[in-house]
């Protein structure tokens, strides 16, 4: 149920970073895709209005009349596509003289003087989508197009207009809006869906991972248990053999070498005999041997730690590593180390690590289950 709601909320989360990185992103998306859109229209608009009034101020400085000219111009543009953007032209008054739709000529142009002069004064693409989107200024007055460039006629009252069809940009724009929010949309749902299957996906692996983590780890207590249960049966076995040893003691006088009831050990050079009964380990160093008791006093012999570990008796005692031999009544503790070996804490008033090594842990396992 905790994992459903996680996942839940891991949904809920990137779906509301989209939302938010799309509300952002689709309107700069949107605004630049529309200034790309008009701005080749715009400018090649400009150059057709200037060169038109280029046009004219020739014809009129070769003596051609005025209303020879507004005639041939009137001709020239009219029944020409006015979708989009057209040129026309109008004169002082604000009278049109020559349009694509003749129905306008003589009429006064309804161009909005506030978006003409913000052109004039900033003159680039991305105003003008302000100034017609933002702004709110495409169907204003009912106009269905607004002038965005006008060229006067030098020596003459004639204004050679570049002219935007509001409506036609308008429709443009909502399809261009519509497009960029299907897209996110779209792609709101792929990141959403994908991004929830990876996270289960990954979840899922990473809960096998732990599981399986939770199930070894689980697996190893029970064998340390077991260890450690088993260690306390072999102390009861050793104690159990120790009494028979001594009841076996005194009824014969022959003994062999591992059935040695003490050893000869140096303290300084005074001879100290150690009754084995009392030693806890016995381990070398520096290529010197040493028997520590359980009451923690220390003592040499000359003797090898193989020569030792052939005197005492294998069911009480276990040649640990090249170091150490250890007796059973020592041992304290018994902890899993490092990758499948054992560490044996000790019962002696020392502060000796014993480590048994993933080759030796088995026959040690075997030992105590003797």
């Amino acid at each position: 149920m905790k994992k459903d709601r996680l996942y839940f909320l891991t949904l809920l989360s990137i779906a509301l970073i989209f939302l938010l990185v799309a509300m952002f992103a689709s309107q700069y998306f949107i605004k630049v895709s529309a200034n790309q859109l008009i701005e080749v229209q715009v400018e090649s608009s400009k150059r057709e209005a200037n060169e038109i009034a280029r046009f004219v101020e020739f014809q009129l400085a070769n003596g051609i009349s005025k209303n020879e000219v507004v005639e041939n111009i009137q001709q020239t543009i009219e029944s020409t596509n006015t979708d989009s953007w057209f040129i026309s032209v109008f004169n002082w008054s604000g009278k049109e003289v020559a349009n694509p739709n003749k129905t306008k000529v003589n009429q006064l142009i309804t161009s909005n003087e506030k978006l003409l002069s913000s052109l004039k004064e900033k003159n680039n693409s991305d105003d003008l989508y302000d100034l017609l989107v933002t702004n709110n200024l495409l169907n204003k007055n009912n106009a269905t197009s607004e002038i965005i460039h006008i060229s006067p006629i030098k020596n003459s009252d004639l204004i050679v207009a570049a002219n935007v069809n509001t409506k036609s940009i308008s429709a443009q724009m909502n399809a261009l809006k519509s497009n960029f929010y299907l897209i996110f949309l779209i792609m709101g749902i792929l990141v959403i869906v994908l991004s929830f299957l990876a996270v289960r996906f990954i979840g899922s692996a990473y809960e096998k991972q732990l599981e399986l983590k939770n199930s070894t780890l689980a697996s190893e207590v029970i064998n340390l248990s077991k260890l450690n249960t088993d260690l306390v049966s072999y102390r009861e076995k050793v104690t159990d053999l120790k009494e028979e040893k001594i009841i076996e003691e005194a009824e014969t006088e022959e003994t062999s070498e591992k059935s040695k009831q003490r050893i000869l050990t140096y303290v300084r050079n005074e001879l100290v005999p150690i009754p084995i009964k009392e030693i806890a380990f016995i381990f070398t160093e520096n290529t010197i041997t040493y028997v520590v008791c359980f009451d923690g006093k220390r003592s040499t012999t000359n003797a090898s730690l193989d020569d030792m570990y052939s005197n005492l008796d294998p069911t009480i005692f276990f040649r640990a590593n090249r170091q150490f031999i250890i007796s059973i009544a020592a041992i304290d503790k018994i902890i899993k180390y490092g990758n499948s070996q054992l560490k044996i804490l000790l019962q002696s008033k020392t502060s000796e690590e014993i480590i048994i090594s993933k080759n030796k842990a088995a026959e040690f396992k075997q030992w105590l289950n003797m």
